[in-house]
């Protein structure tokens, strides 16, 4: 796995390419010890900024951490854990004690796994819940009242996902990165006036999440790497991106595009008072030439697909 940083050359030219862009910036990179977190981590380092880099496996972080340092960088290993509203201050609290300021977040700690939903296991879906959006509302929450107490400007990039759209067998990670794309959207128009900026990744990159699935790797193949999106989330934590908040922005490597949002379609039928006749007449007259393909793969409605199959077989 390269990171930029097994090989010195890698590092130099790294720092060269990204000279200053995020000098005197401190930024906490959570679920920091592998993959994409530890990417995020090591471009923070070589566009010059300060780093915490945060995994619940200590371990992990010490060795991000480490080569950091080794090539000149600054940072700071953390082992707390996102899940704890406690610890996830104390993440913060950190990058102030180092650093002596907090200047982004990055909230890429989470935690994925397959299941139907009949054969899903609750114990293990809260565990997903309490990482995937409980860690990203407590160290937000942290990361934002310090920005906010200390009048700093900041930008905060939250992990979501492509599956928030709805994907087959991934129903309670996709609700959770539904939620923290939500979030996104909330956080931005509240803090605006504060020169906080709250956007979203959806990356797409060969990691151990991939693994677990044969359809995942065959979407994303090893060429996929982590240091591909990188990138992007420098960006979003950099001056370059000023003016840019509550968007959610795609990334699978070749492929960088900006997300559509939620909103309300027209037609909008009124009436004083609606009883399950008249919304029964509006779905049978009105709304259903216009319902919604669903989920991440766009599938055509029952009701609809009668049309769609005619025409493949016409």
């Amino acid at each position: 796995m390269e990171t930029g940083l097994e090989v010195g050359a890698g590092w130099v030219k790294g720092v060269k390419a990204m000279n200053g862009l995020l000098d005197d910036r401190a930024v906490v990179v959570t679920g920091a010890g592998r993959r994409l977190g530890e990417a995020f981590a090591v471009h923070v380092a070589r566009a010059g900024g300060s780093v915490v880099v945060n995994d619940i496996d200590a371990e992990l972080a010490e060795r991000t951490t480490e080569n950091i340092r080794r090539f000149g960088g600054r940072a700071v290993a953390s082992g707390h854990s996102v899940a704890d509203p406690k610890q996830a201050q104390e993440i913060v609290d950190l990058c102030l004690a180092e650093f002596g300021a907090i200047d982004g977040l990055v909230n890429n700690a989470g935690l994925n796994y397959e299941a139907l939903p009949w054969e899903d296991d609750v114990e293990q879906a809260r565990e997903l819940v309490e990482v995937n959006v409980l860690g990203v509302m407590y160290t937000g929450l942290a990361a934002i009242k310090t920005m906010v107490e200390r009048g700093r400007p900041g930008s905060i990039v939250n992990i979501s996902s492509g599956a928030s759209l709805g994907q087959r067998k991934l129903g309670v990670y996709a609700a959770s990165k539904g939620a923290v794309a939500s979030l996104t959207y909330s956080w931005a128009l509240d803090l605006e006036e504060s020169g906080i900026r709250v956007n979203a990744v959806c990356p797409l990159a060969h990691t151990r999440m991939v693994w677990k699935s044969e359809r995942s790797l065959r979407a994303c193949p090893p060429d996929r790497t982590p240091s591909r999106i990188a990138p992007v989330v420098l960006f979003l934590l950099g001056p370059g991106s000023d003016g840019i908040t509550g968007q959610m922005i795609r990334c699978n490597g070749p492929q960088l595009h900006v997300m559509g949002q939620p909103y309300l379609k027209q037609p909008i039928l009124e009436r004083p008072v609606w009883d399950t006749e008249t919304v029964q007449r509006a779905f049978d007259e009105v709304f259903n030439a216009h319902l919604e393909n669903y989920g991440l793969e766009k599938r055509v409605p029952p009701r609809l697909r009668k049309w769609t199959e005619s025409t493949r077989t016409a």
